[in-house]
């Protein structure tokens, strides 16, 4: 599970990353703008959201608010957090229909229990898995994440987390941190035969499991979307969807929840 050229989580916290020029090129780059919009309808679309409902939704590293946009755009209302002051800015200048917040995810939702229909997050997850100071560890952060958004969740709803796992253990990290906040589900990968088109979404449910969306392939039938579903009674990675000619292996192996701190 490689990705090429450097990772921007490498180069220090996402609030110092995301500046007045990064959020800028949100709002003009229209590659950005389109790809941003594409996996927020993929993000609502795994949701299952009962059809022709309005929802209040939680979106969650909203930057400059493309993603709470589409939501606005289905007929959703949604609240947005944001560690970047700057990209808040820059929302706000758009005149976004959310309303926003600047917090640390890592340090937990502030949101009183089973405020949100449902859960987006596009490409944020992954910070959580930097340590930026000394005081921060990454297990403790996601936890605290994961356990905040269950909380915050009505009872049944889903989360669906679009991230880039730099490798599988980190994405082993985030999923056993998931489950020991109690949820269930699993990870869907989109295109996994594509190193442009790949992308990851971590399924999450706050209520019994359910059988996980069917992830997109390319266009021949041949090829079979990789899920890789886990529950908080057992940490293990089993197989979901039924193998057709060939199988496309996600190489995730989730240990015990007892043996993380």
């Amino acid at each position: 599970m490689a990705f090429r050229g450097k990772r921007p989580e490498h180069g220090g916290p996402p609030e110092l990353f995301y500046d007045k020029n990064e959020a800028r090129k949100y709002v003009r780059n229209s590659r950005m703008i389109d790809v941003q919009t594409q996996m927020t309808g993929r993000a609502l679309e795994l949701l299952c959201l009962p059809e022709g409902q309005p929802c209040y939704l939680l979106d969650i590293g909203c930057g400059s608010g493309l993603s709470g946009d589409y939501l606005s755009d289905e007929g959703h209302y949604w609240v947005g957090i944001d560690i970047s002051p700057a990209m808040l800015d820059a929302a706000l200048d758009r005149d976004t229909e959310g309303d926003l917040l600047l917090g640390d995810m890592g340090q937990g939702i502030p949101f009183k229990p089973g405020t949100f229909d449902g859960c987006i997050s596009i490409s944020a997850v992954q910070w959580l898995c930097n340590a930026n100071k000394k005081s921060d560890i990454p297990a403790k952060r996601l936890y605290c994440f994961f356990s905040s958004l269950y909380s915050v969740l009505v009872r049944g709803a889903r989360a669906v987390l679009q991230l880039y796992p730099e490798n599988s253990e980190q994405l082993e990290l985030i999923t056993i941190q998931a489950t020991k906040a109690g949820f269930t589900g699993g990870v869907v990968v989109d295109f996994p035969n594509s190193a442009k088109a790949k992308k990851f979404y971590l399924c999450l449910f706050s209520g019994p499991s359910t059988f996980l969306p069917k992830a997109l392939t390319e266009t021949t039938d041949e090829e079979e979307a990789t899920e890789s579903a886990f529950t908080s009674e057992r940490g293990c990675a089993r197989g979901s969807s039924p193998s057709t000619h060939h199988r496309i292996p996600l190489v995730l192996t989730l240990g015990s929840t007892d043996d993380m701190c």
